[in-house]
């Protein structure tokens, strides 16, 4: 089994008879999904997703894969083709074609309407290619066959891709529900068809490949929603991903069962349903769901909420009503049905969610207590069988977290993939398939690209450390009125302290910290403002933390008296 190493470098140049594919997001974490494939000196991109901040990236909306490695290569690209509709798929989508507008983007009929709602934001019009399960397209070099795949959002697409360095399959995400809401299965022939042929990479899903066995159905969890349904004493709120058409449906299946009007609350989750309904993936009676604001003039008992905010996303809307900033204002004998899974890194950010809602009086149904979600990812059985069934002669995990990515690995051995053959690639790591063989021959850039509201890739690992700082510590700011002539302090410096426990006064006793400070530069011959400032930083921010054991950010004003 070969995985990476930190000595890795830039790759050298490709043999013209090799396929080059480079993970820039989604190996060694879940989310931001985005694979590059290099073929003949085109291009080919499958997916490009957005990850979700957790609380040590304060201020953060997404993080985005790292364009660097192709943006002087745009040109290049042939298509972007996009396996499903969920955010940490086609989010980082509006950024790339921000880059060039051009790029043709591929995807099945809900996919594409999802992503051209969310380019209308962006003001982009994009070239847009419908496909379907057993459609056959060429782009380049790249001749693409789909196969559809069963998820937790309806017209998913596995893609092969052929070229003259091999056939390669790229599961998406994937499972093996044999009893899918909208009957529509896993391509299975399809896999075993592409095995006779001959895999020569197999590209899977390794999200749930520690967990033996197979994924429940999504019809079993119709007897727990139908008991919440029939059990509550009060208002129902729902919150699901705004990207989950099954789920929903089954929601609104009951609520009509029980004659409850449904309101969508959440700009997405109004934006999708109503994409959803519009193409028929979604059905439900005219008269089921109505407008939020027609809420007040119902009976609590006649009321269902569907929201987004399953994961504490702290601007979403359940959130808000934990933290009492949303017009909905949770209350006693209220129940809220959170159906969705964890994903991983929003353990505390959930647990924060249904305390807060308990704390209001209502009843959190949620995946810790009850039968309310089903994965969307194949489980280890499901892994093996298509192993079994697909025969590659290499296989290289994606879409997962280490332990994840190794479990997958593991699972391939076992059923007789040759471990010499089983590449573990982290983002950035170049996997270079020459001769029908996969090896790793490098690694490019494919660090976290933070969006922060209307920046793209301003903030750093740098200003989010200190803003963890200012959240933990707090900031002092030092200002000092310096004579230019003499070097020394003209006045006393002032203090002025935020979010730090310490009595302003106490900083008195760091005057001959600044004072000694200035001295040892002027007989140095500094004098340079900004140089005196960071001087008086490092020796301050001693003082402070030898004398409180705190680091606050330390902020230095230098003026020429």
């Amino acid at each position: 089994m070969s995985h990476p190493h930190p000595e890795l470098r830039l790759p050298g140049k490709l043999p013209a008879d090799g396929l080059r594919v480079v993970g820039l997001g989604g190996l060694g974490e879940i989310g931001r999904n985005m694979t590059v494939f290099e073929h003949r000196g085109k291009l080919l991109i499958v997916d490009c997703g957005v990850l979700f901040p957790e609380e040590h990236q304060p201020g953060i909306d997404v993080i985005l894969p790292d364009f660097t490695w192709i943006r002087e290569r745009l040109d290049a690209v042939v298509a972007v083709v996009l396996t499903h509709g969920h955010e940490d798929h086609i989010g980082g989508v509006p950024y790339l074609l921000r880059e060039r507008k051009d790029i043709p983007v591929v995807g099945s009929t809900l996919t594409l309407a999802l992503i051209e709602a969310k380019l209308k934001e962006h003001q982009i019009k994009p070239t847009l290619n419908r496909v379907k399960e057993g459609d056959r397209v060429r782009f380049g070099p790249f001749d693409l066959e789909f196969l559809a795949v069963n998820h937790s959002i309806p017209d998913g697409l596995a893609v092969a891709i052929r070229t003259k360095a091999g056939l390669v399959l790229h599961t998406g995400d994937f499972k093996m529900d044999q009893f899918p809401l909208d009957d529509r299965i896993t391509d299975l022939r399809g896999f075993a068809r592409l095995g006779e042929e001959g895999v020569d990479l197999f590209m899977t899903d390794s999200t749930n490949a520690e967990v033996p066995g197979f994924t429940m159905s999504e019809r079993e969890l119709a007897p727990a929603i139908e008991t919440v349904f029939r059990t509550a004493p009060r208002r129902i709120i729902v919150s699901s991903f705004a990207s989950h058409v099954h789920r929903i449906q089954q929601v609104l299946d009951a609520a009509q069962a029980h004659g409850r009007k449904v309101a969508f609350v959440g700009r997405s989750m109004v934006r999708n349903m109503g994409v959803a309904r519009d193409l028929g993936y979604l059905r439900y009676p005219d008269n089921l769901v109505v407008p939020f604001d027609q809420l007040d003039r119902m009976a609590p008992t006649k009321v269902a909420i569907v929201c987004t905010g399953s994961q504490g996303e702290p601007m979403a809307a359940l959130s808000r009503m934990a933290n009492r900033e949303h017009q909905i204002r949770v209350s006693e004998g209220d129940t809220v049905l959170m159906a969705s899974s964890v994903i991983p890194g929003n353990e505390n950010a959930i647990s924060s969610v249904i305390n807060g809602l308990t704390r209001w009086g209502a009843n959190v149904v949620h995946k810790g207590n009850a039968k309310v979600h089903v994965s969307g990812h194949a489980s280890a059985g499901e892994l093996v069988y298509c192993y079994n069934i697909v025969r590659p002669a290499n296989v290289m995990p994606v879409h997962g977290e280490w332990r994840h990515l190794r479990a997958n690995a593991d699972l391939a051995i076992r059923t007789g993939v040759d471990p010499e053959r089983v590449v573990i690639a982290e983002d950035g790591v170049v996997v270079d398939l020459v001769k029908g063989r996969a090896k790793i021959t490098g690694k490019v850039p494919a660090g976290n690209v933070y969006v922060d509201a209307q920046t793209v890739g301003g903030a750093t690992e740098t200003s989010l450390k200190d803003r963890r700082t200012l959240a933990a510590e707090g900031v002092v700011t030092v200002l000092a009125l310096v004579d230019s002539d003499t070097g020394k302090l003209a006045e006393p410096p002032d203090f002025l302290i935020r979010g730090f426990v310490q009595d302003p006064d106490t900083f008195q006793a760091a005057v001959p910290v600044v004072e000694k400070t200035l001295a040892r530069a002027a007989a140095e011959g500094i004098g340079e403002p900004h140089q005196l400032e960071q001087m008086i930083t490092r020796e301050v921010g001693r003082w402070t933390y030898k004398k409180f054991r705190r680091s606050p950010l330390i902020i230095t004003i230098v003026v020429d008296a």
